[in-house]
């Protein structure tokens, strides 16, 4: 009995060793990883960086901290402050993420700078077959503010959340082709900008003929595949709300051939000509929102042809190939 104890605890003792063993170098490739990001160009490719970073977790997670994060690509340059990625060792396609903040948005093309805060961040993604399966982000107390000279506050909500869903219905193994449902919900928004306050925002949106496997959306012939897959960008709903204005729209977009624009986009409004005034003079506003009916209602059209935005038969703009 005593010789049998001894090897089960020396299997126990190997066990953990080798586990311990292989924790660590996972961790120093998932670090070497991250820290390779930092030789983009930041152009071609993103560029990341930590000011500090470190992998915890062990022995059953990986906690990935990246205190002062910088994200340079093209013109724009994110700063943020203690984010973290967490996934457990039971659980490898589902990850959890946290931020401090704020986010710090600078874009040096137009030299404007912009300041994202919050209470409470949270965000989840969970994979299934390289499809995503669910991708969350909650955040609490947000205050969006223009800091280019001083902090002039643009806009704030007590809540704001972000979900991201498979449609597998829509999910094409013969085509390796998926579909996601979006839904972004802002509650009690308000924007001094435009008078808004204790105002709802909601957006529900379906995107067709994605890649199924995840790892290839950042390949640069994804607009075409996506094309050649007929995919589409569906609003199902955009709606805003609050104590004297309605806005609602709906509509579907694709890209045709020449990878432009094609599809309508129907707007119907209350009070929000009124608003936008100052943003929006005439005629786009008309050519926007359309004239107002009898009841003081606004409803248009926006169509979107051979690279052309139209309102009604009118051309309004104009749009280049997206590829």
């Amino acid at each position: 009995m005593k010789k049998r104890i001894i090897i089960l605890g020396s299997f126990v003792l190997a066990v953990l060793a080798l586990w311990s063993l292989a924790w660590f170098v996972l961790a120093g490739l998932v670090k070497q990883q991250i820290t390779a990001q930092a030789q983009a160009d930041g152009i071609t490719a993103p560029q990341i960086s930590c000011g500090t970073l470190t992998v915890g977790g062990f022995p059953f997670r990986f906690d990935v901290d990246c205190d002062q994060a910088r994200l340079v690509s093209g013109d724009s340059i994110i700063a943020l402050r203690g984010l973290r990625a967490s996934v457990r060792i039971y659980a490898p396609t589902h990850v959890l993420a946290s931020a401090l903040g704020p986010l710090q948005l600078t874009d040096t093309f137009t030299g404007s700078r912009n300041q994202l805060s919050w209470s409470g961040l949270e965000a989840s993604l969970r994979l299934a077959d390289w499809r995503i399966a669910r991708a969350s982000v909650s955040a609490r107390d947000i205050i969006w503010s223009d800091t280019l000279v001083g902090e002039s506050l643009i806009a704030q909500a007590p809540l704001a959340e972000l979900h991201l869903f498979d449609i597998p219905e829509q999910h094409d193994a013969a085509r390796r082709t998926a579909a996601l449902a979006g839904y972004l919900l802002a509650s009690d928004l308000a924007y001094p900008g435009l008078t808004l306050s204790d105002t709802n925002a909601e957006l529900q949106v379906e995107l067709s003929g994605l890649p199924d496997d995840v790892r290839n959306w950042g390949e640069p012939d994804l607009l075409p595949k996506l094309q050649a897959a007929d995919g589409q960008l569906r609003l199902v709903a955009i709606r805003g709300t609050d104590a004297s204005a309605t806005l609602d729209a709906s509509g579907a977009l694709m890209l045709d051939p020449q990878g432009q624009l094609d599809g309508q986009i129907s707007i119907s409004s209350t009070g929000v000509a009124e608003r936008i005034g100052p943003l929006l003079e005439e005629p786009w506003r008309t050519l926007v929102l359309g004239t107002p009916a009898a009841d003081g209602s606004y409803a248009n059209q926006l169509n979107f042809r051979a690279g052309g935005v139209f309102s009604g038969l009118v051309p309004i703009a104009a749009i280049g190939p997206l590829y």
